[in-house]
């Protein structure tokens, strides 16, 4: 995988370079033909323009699309040890989480630049298992809107 992403930036980074070389010879091509030439010059360069934008715009789109498969794919998720079970905002800033390690759970306050462990669980709190996991809010009402749904992915 590693391999066709080097492959993927090197085409990226090769490609600017490869306009920068046949640019010359469009020049001279151009400055050869009579004026009514400059302004099918100017359309090609805006239609040379909008298909680079195009092309890196796609590249764009390939190397996230292939960066979350290799991440729904990868061993990462599968040897967590630390799980997130509940999360809640106090404020705009301020939020306390649950998390699950290993067989603690314990109750953290989050604030900007800290994280306390408020207390650890004596016994762990039983989440119902038809719930789901615990995600951002903005990131839950962003994948309803786009029509995907978490019982999905499992």
């Amino acid at each position: 995988m590693k391999k066709v992403l080097g492959f993927l930036a090197g085409l990226v980074l090769a490609l600017p370079l490869s306009a920068m070389a046949a640019e010359p010879v469009a020049t001279a091509t151009a400055a050869a033909a009579a004026v009514p030439a400059v302004s099918s010059g100017v359309a090609g360069q805006l239609t040379q323009l909008v298909f680079g934008l195009l092309l890196v715009l796609g590249l764009i789109f390939l190397l996230a699309w292939l960066l979350r498969r290799v991440q729904q794919h990868g061993p990462a998720g599968k040897g967590q040890v630390i799980e997130l079970i509940g999360s809640r905002a106090l404020g705009p800033r301020d939020r306390l989480m649950l998390v699950q390690v290993g067989n603690e759970q314990i109750l953290l306050g989050l604030s900007p630049g800290s994280i306390t462990a408020l207390h650890v669980l004596k016994e762990p709190v039983q989440v119902p298992s038809g719930t789901e996991k615990a995600t951002p809010e903005f990131a839950q009402r962003l994948m309803e809107l786009m029509g995907k749904d978490h019982k999905d992915k499992k």
